[in-house]
């Protein structure tokens, strides 16, 4: 027999566990869950304001999407997206859990390889460039763009790198290459006319002074050729 909730309007949950089962956290999602929960929020607010700024957008691309929890908050707003990450441990924990109503591209490509084939009108990529190398940010960038419409946009979000003194050695492990806000805009200018800085503590994304944020966003739009 089925369960049957007390009021009407939730009895749609049990439905659907009945119906589809239960969906799984990712790897980093679980794990994430499992050591600090509220940095699944800090997660999934980045993701939010990256669907708020591409919203519309006919073909984004999100570049290292490690287990891709956060990635539906951004295929909710744009027509459609793919994803793609160097580590194949991840994608096939993504293609895993994939669901029928939310199924996107997913595959295996390192951005050092070369840009990802097809025609994106947005890229972003949030967490990712503090983990590639300074002599190879030139060829990381260079490849992310390179797909990209002329009148499509970017976005990128790191830890800044006033925030690596309170970062978790866990943290500190991968990253080789944080940035102030400044140079992050600098970097960004040169792929892009214009540049708009953000600054986020915790899950709140401002434009205050960023010296102090934890976290910063540059986006990114008018490619130069």
């Amino acid at each position: 027999m089925e369960a049957k909730t007390k009021e009407t309007q939730y009895q749609v949950c049990v439905e659907a566990a009945e119906e589809r089962g239960f969906e799984r956290m990712g790897l980093r999602s679980s794990e994430s869950w499992h050591e600090d929960p509220k940095h699944i929020v800090f997660r999934f607010s980045r993701y939010k304001f990256v669907s708020k700024m591409l919203a519309g957008r006919k073909h984004a691309l999100e570049i290292g999407c490690g287990d891709a929890f956060g990635t539906r908050i951004v295929q909710a707003e744009v027509e459609k997206l793919t994803a793609i990450d160097f580590d194949p441990v991840f994608i096939e924990d993504v293609k895993s859990r994939m669901m029928a109503k939310w199924e996107f591209d997913v595959f295996v490509h390192d951005m050092l390889d070369g840009p990802v084939p097809g025609a994106f009108d947005a890229v972003y990529a949030c967490d990712v460039l503090e983990h590639i190398e300074p002599s190879q940010e030139q060829l990381f960038l260079d490849n992310c763009f390179g797909t990209l419409d002329l009148n499509g946009c970017a976005i990128i979000g790191l830890p800044s790198l006033e925030s690596q003194v309170y970062a978790s050695l866990q943290s500190k492990a991968g990253h080789v290459n944080c940035k102030s806000a400044p140079d992050l805009k600098a970097l960004m200018e040169r792929y892009f006319h214009n540049v708009f800085i953000f600054s986020m503590n915790d899950e709140v994304v401002h434009t205050g002074y960023h010296k102090m944020a934890h976290y910063i966003f540059a986006v990114a739009a008018g490619r130069k050729i």
